[in-house]
């Protein structure tokens, strides 16, 4: 503190940067039945260090730490559906999951601390088992569908 009341933290490991969240905005992604799909997030809500990779749909810190990484999707069908599931993906291999059963509309979230160096890389996948083996799609509004991540330690 500055004896003015305001703290200012001078340390980069006492901040949680490099930080980002995205949601799904443009369209709804098809995933078809039984099938992990990599999700694809095009509005950015934050990015501090310019590090999501909007190219390929992944985080890449470039700074090793501790991460809290978050994600979740919405299914756009009222139709019964046996088990939703949200993944973390690191460096292309299922590190999280998170699973919702539910017969009407639900959402999938799953959350999980990883530890990530510099060039490692996370992802979120969605799969869905729906009734009568048919497809669905995550939802591209009311932000449902969203992946993020900051670092909360080195």
């Amino acid at each position: 503190s500055n004896g003015s009341g305001t703290l200012t933290l001078n340390n980069a490991a006492l901040k949680a940067t490099p930080a980002f969240h995205r949601q799904k905005g443009d369209s709804q992604q098809t995933l078809a039945y039984a099938t992990l799909v990599k999700l694809t997030f095009n509005v950015s809500v934050l990015d501090s260090n310019s590090k999501y990779d909007s190219t390929n749909s992944r985080f890449i810190p470039t700074v090793a730490g501790f991460y809290h990484v978050y994600g979740s999707w919405g299914i756009n069908t009222s139709a019964e559906v046996f088990q939703m599931r949200c993944d973390i993906f690191k460096n292309g291999s299922s590190y999280q999951s998170g699973r919702s059963y539910s017969s009407e509309l639900s959402t999938a979230s799953v959350a999980a601390t990883v530890y990530l160096d510099a060039d490692d890389y996370v992802e979120i996948f969605a799969r869905h088992d729906r009734t009568g083996s048919a497809s669905a799609a995550a939802q591209h509004d009311n932000g449902t569908t969203f992946f993020g991540a900051y670092r909360i330690g080195t």
